[in-house]
């Protein structure tokens, strides 16, 4: 069976962690991406879950952005926090969700997240334009299976 951690080559996680630091230059929302061999749960319930045991409810303007797959099970959500939720369009993160989909089915995974966390980054800067003195508040880094980050 793969490991979270090494699904992605070092280059491909490099795009990734790139493109959550482009995207955070414009804006003061957080992006993060997890990456579970397997989810125990439903997907939905295991990002919830993760998103508050690593302080993504937290940031300053509650604008957080987790995009956790679940690689055995071949599934995967987003979840944003309450204030971008309260400011982006109805069917926002659907559209985000159905882009990624259409990436992964071609199997081509790395680019289904890359253009995901821009998507997401867009929409963080239009609402949470990066300010003087704004600081990142989470980690750009991928994490991955509890037993391998101890998250």
């Amino acid at each position: 069976m793969m490991k979270a951690s090494t699904f992605f080559t070092p280059e491909q996680q490099e795009s990734i962690v790139r493109a959550i630091s482009e995207a955070e230059n414009a804006t003061s929302g957080e992006i993060r991406v997890h990456i579970e061999t397997s989810c125990k749960a439903s997907v939905l319930d295991e990002a919830a879950w993760l998103f508050r045991k690593v302080g993504m409810h937290k940031t300053a303007d509650r604008n957080g952005v987790l995009i956790y797959l679940a690689l055995k099970e071949k599934k995967f959500a987003i979840i944003g926090d309450s204030g971008i939720n309260a400011v982006v369009p109805p069917g926002f993160w659907d559209n985000i969700r159905d882009h990624m989909q259409q990436r992964f089915s071609q199997a081509l995974f790395t680019e289904g997240l890359v253009e995901g966390v821009k998507m997401a980054g867009e929409k963080l800067r239009e609402h949470f334009p990066r300010s003087k003195g704004d600081v990142n508040e989470l980690t750009d880094a991928i994490s991955f299976d509890n037993d391998e980050t101890g998250v």
